[in-house]
């Protein structure tokens, strides 16, 4: 095989440069596709809050889209490295606004799960001292 047939280095790396963007991209893509959505962050079929807040939870869950976006971001940082994404700021941008997006959710689902736990403990602390209360007023 000569020069011709497998290229020279520059022709190789503009070639690997353009399939580590469209892996990447392909990864942005399904991690996009594996988030929650809106509908199901936003709407609840609960009967009270606890169940709401379990809805919510669940809704808020990342789950499979992490791992895209952490595919993406490892194709990312190596192919970077290389210098294959110079001038290729709107899949930086992209890559970065949807890095913060999962974080806030992660964020979120956490709280929740903190809430998760509190309100139920509060629900049983008003109803002992409400219950006190009312043993009170019947002494």
């Amino acid at each position: 095989m000569g020069q011709t047939t497998l290229g020279d280095d520059e022709e190789l790396f503009g070639e690997a440069a353009t399939e580590a963007r469209e892996e990447v991209r392909e990864h942005v893509r399904a991690a996009r596709s594996k988030l929650p959505t809106a509908e199901a962050v936003w709407e609840t079929d609960a009967d009270n809050v606890l169940g709401a807040l379990n809805g919510l939870s669940a809704a808020l869950d990342t789950g499979e889209a992490v791992e895209e976006l952490r595919q993406a971001r490892k194709r990312y940082v190596l192919a970077e490295r290389a210098g294959a994404f110079d001038g290729d700021d709107e899949l930086t941008d992209e890559l970065e606004e949807l890095t913060e997006l999962v974080e806030t959710l992660e964020t979120a689902r956490e709280r929740v799960g903190a809430l998760t736990t509190t309100v139920p403990q509060l629900r049983g602390q008003l109803q002992d001292v409400h219950d006190a209360d009312a043993d009170e007023a019947e002494a």
